[in-house]
């Protein structure tokens, strides 16, 4: 591979990881929310501005890098493979 594709390749790399940590910090801002001295038509408007933010950053940055990474860490992020066994995890395809 030419050096040109890999610099282009690193960059959308690291900016999907950064889009993608830019989007777990979406939920602390959910949580935070109810505590805010504001009326609860703006609570709402809050925290549903939130959740579509969080969800836009986090395929947006899962676009950038790429489906097999994107898929691994989605994996990771599922709760039913929190407990299994290494043996029965199931791998995405390479």
């Amino acid at each position: 591979m030419s050096e040109q594709f890999m610099k282009k390749k690193n960059w959308r790399l690291r900016a999907g990881i950064a889009i993608l940590i830019l989007s777990f910090s979406m939920t602390p801002m959910i949580l935070l929310t109810p505590f805010l001295p504001v009326v609860a038509k703006t609570k709402i408007v809050l925290t549903t501005t939130w959740i579509i933010i969080g969800n836009i950053t986090f395929y947006g940055g899962g676009f950038l890098v790429g489906k097999d990474l994107f898929s691994k860490y989605k994996s990771f992020l599922n709760p039913k493979n929190w407990f299994k066994k290494k043996s029965e995890k199931i791998t995405p395809p390479i």
